[in-house]
């Protein structure tokens, strides 16, 4: 009884997440990628023409998430406007954790979806992500910061969300922006469902502070695996939900929407375990806390942005034939250098 009464507001999210991604899988949005943070966001980069070799399209989800989470934050009185810790460095951190995603094929919370298909990549992405996490611990035990956020004006909060809220109703009623006639970015649930749907995950997500980075980090620091039940429920409820519908697929080959070069999924998620963990949470978090008007996670979801961006026009982005064209290990190699760059020299006591 005690672990239920601890645990079960992240268990259901958990569970709701995995079955809202199941669902809006079914309504049409791409297999094994009915929610994907870093795709989706990657489809709005394409929707505002900031790249147009990839997906385009302005996924509903994001705006939905972080409505949610704005909404349950105004009730419970935890909408605090926050923001100047650092947001250039935040916004750099954005890109680097966007390309390496990008490398991989997905966020955190895709890649626990993508287990729960029974994809084996996903598997070694996993361990990427848990080594990169382990990595970021490092700096936060030598005091690492990126300063503090101080208390700002009611505007400065909601300008995020009415920003993507004005640009999705734009996209409804004037036909603004470019949207794909093939590829995953024309594979799109019903706008109305796919907002609602998120509206809940992001609701849900502000109360129970689900975050793919934040339960390994505290596992690894703390001992606590609050966090990490939810990450669990995300799990077992795709599964359900593929075994369901007969679409489980155990293997590394042929899974939606992915590659087998491991090397280059496990090193994409080395680099998304360690930003996130340097950013304070994973790139599902940031929209959560844009949500509740902290400003620096607006700033870092613009980074995202940016960063695919830089990973479609640079052919840095894989597919699902494998990796890009461009120059990926030399980035890659370069992200870790930034990385520990900020590590070091935003630690108060160095190693």
């Amino acid at each position: 009884m005690g672990f239920l009464h601890r645990h079960w507001l992240v268990i259901l999210t958990g569970l709701v997440t995995g079955a809202a991604a199941v669902v809006l899988s079914v309504l049409g949005n791409p297999a094994n990628m009915g929610f994907c943070i870093a795709c989706f966001e990657r489809d709005i980069a394409g929707a505002l023409m900031l790249q147009t070799t990839g997906p385009q399209y302005f996924r509903p989800e994001i705006v939905g998430i972080v409505l949610g989470a704005m909404l349950m934050a105004m009730i419970k009185k935890e909408w605090k406007p926050q923001g100047g810790s650092s947001p250039f460095t935040r916004f750099l951190l954005g890109m680097i954790v966007m390309i390496g995603a990008l490398v991989f094929l997905g966020c955190p919370l895709r890649m626990v979806i993508r287990i729960g298909g029974g994809d084996v990549n996903a598997l070694i992405g996993l361990l990427g992500f848990v080594v990169g996490i382990v990595i970021g611990t490092l700096p936060l035990r030598f005091g690492f910061s990126l300063n503090r956020a101080y208390k700002q004006n009611k505007t400065e909060g909601l300008m995020f969300p009415i920003i993507l809220v004005i640009l999705f109703i734009l996209s409804l009623v004037v036909k603004l922006f470019a949207v794909s006639e093939k590829g995953p970015g024309s594979m799109q649930a019903p706008f109305y469902a796919a907002i609602l749907i998120a509206i809940v995950v992001g609701a849900l997500c502000q109360r129970s502070r689900l975050c793919m980075a934040g339960g390994v980090r505290d596992a690894v620091m703390f001992k606590d695996f609050h966090l990490i039940y939810g990450f669990i429920a995300v799990i077992v409820a795709v599964v359900i939900g593929n075994l369901i519908r007969g679409t489980f697929k155990f293997g590394m080959e042929g899974q939606p929407i992915a590659h087998t070069e491991w090397l280059y999924n496990f090193l994409g998620m080395v680099v998304v375990g360690w930003g996130s963990v340097l950013l304070g949470g994973c790139p599902l978090r940031q929209l959560v806390l844009a949500g509740e008007g902290n400003s620096d996670s607006a700033i870092t979801v613009f980074g995202f942005i940016a960063g695919a961006a830089v990973s479609h026009n640079f052919g840095l982005a894989s597919s699902g034939t494998g990796i890009g064209p461009g120059p990926v290990l030399w980035v890659l190699i370069a992200g870790f250098v930034f990385l520990a760059a900020i590590s070091v020299f935003n630690s108060k006591r160095r190693a």
